[in-house]
């Protein structure tokens, strides 16, 4: 059997390498179309199913591979061996069976640690802190899980890989000595791995941001689908994906921690009667804070803080209040068009750039 493998193992290697590629390709299509018109109970059950089969799966071409690989580097026997059905019958007698095992084992290791440690991390940040909303401590649980599951899945598929080695009488020692030699080659070239690891760390025990949250990091902006020890993967507002590794991140800003502020500069003609135009953007705010719609969503009632600037058209007047996390845009876009249409009704005057133009004449001549 080892004589066929050996004597094939390009071909093997190459149709194992094609497969994992395809699959790659089309994984989420794969489970798009799974759950496509199911309910939510199925869907939870089909989604599952599928996690199993495809890790089973992984770890199957895995092992394909590397015992591809150990037949490219071993000596070819030139003694050729054919092979019966008798000896299927024996090997499968012989290892069959354990490697069903070794399979099943890793099946439940991986069941438990997708049932056991998002309980653990629910329970462990479970502990309430200050300024920290019942939202935000679910996001860094299902951010702090999603890390600790793909590493478990990782050492999981090593464990097996390696057990299934061992029972095909493969020698794991030399295998592992080539990894060392192999880190120690690529060691020096992989600083910068090693300096978005570190990063990545930090990110997850500071609890700098979570998935879920709008963040600015490297400069850019969106909302915060992924992140590991490695990258951080954001999505901004035109749709695109940004993957950011985590060492060159210097600056990290989260729109979304404990709270946000509305922060508005309202600005109005020099022929107006600020403490009317005050007294008017206050009555808006606290109207809009005491509607059933938006009264939940309210930390502290927006209202005027100071006049902010005088500046080359108009007055601007700032306007600031606490607002539950992420809910900053849509108030402020509300209040706008309120202010807006306030304005309207009452003669208060927005300005806009005014240029003045003199040919010639004097100051005060028409």
């Amino acid at each position: 059997m080892w004589q066929w493998f050996q004597d094939n193992s390009v071909w093997i290697l190459i149709v194992a390498s094609v497969i994992v590629l395809l699959f790659m390709m089309f994984n989420d299509t794969i489970r798009r179309f799974l759950s496509l018109n199911k309910s939510e109970k199925w869907h939870k059950k089909i989604h599952g199913i599928v996690d199993v089969g495809f890790w089973v799966f992984e770890v199957f071409v895995f092992i394909i591979m590397i015992l591809a690989f150990i037949a490219l580097a071993l000596p070819s026997d030139q003694n050729r061996v054919e092979v019966t059905t008798e000896m299927i019958k024996e090997w499968f007698v012989d290892h069959g069976f354990r490697i069903i095992l070794i399979l099943a084992i890793g099946i439940v290791l991986w069941i438990a640690m997708k049932r056991v440690i998002p309980h653990l991390i629910d329970r462990t940040l479970a502990i309430p802190r200050e300024g920290e909303s019942p939202e935000g401590m679910r996001r860094r649980a299902k951010t702090v899980s999603g890390v600790f599951l793909g590493l478990s899945k990782v050492l999981i598929i090593l464990f097996v890989v390696f057990m299934v080695l061992s029972e095909l009488n493969v020698s794991v020692g030399p295998i592992l000595a080539g990894f060392g030699v192999a880190g120690l080659a690529v060691g020096f070239g992989a600083q910068y791995l090693i300096r978005d690891l570190i990063a990545g760390i930090f990110i997850l025990v500071e609890n700098q941001y979570r998935v879920g949250d709008v963040a600015q990091v490297a400069g850019v902006s969106g909302v915060v689908e992924e992140i590991n020890l490695r990258k951080t993967v954001l999505r901004d507002l035109d749709g695109i994906v940004h993957h950011v590794p985590n060492g060159e991140i210097r600056v990290a800003s989260n729109y979304s921690r404990h709270f946000a502020r509305v922060n508005l500069d309202i600005s109005v003609s020099y022929n107006t009667d600020l403490d009317y135009a005050i007294d008017v953007i206050n009555r808006v705010c606290k109207e809009m804070a005491a509607e059933k719609k938006w009264s939940q969503l309210f930390i502290t009632i927006p209202q005027v803080l100071r006049v902010n600037k005088l500046a080359d058209s108009g007055i601007e007047i700032k306007v600031t209040g606490d607002v539950k996390s992420l809910q900053q845009w849509a108030i402020m876009g509300e209040l706008r068009l309120r202010i807006k249409k306030e304005f309207d009704k009452v003669g208060i005057e927005i300005p806009w750039p005014h240029t003045k133009v003199y040919f010639g004449n004097k100051p005060g001549e028409t």
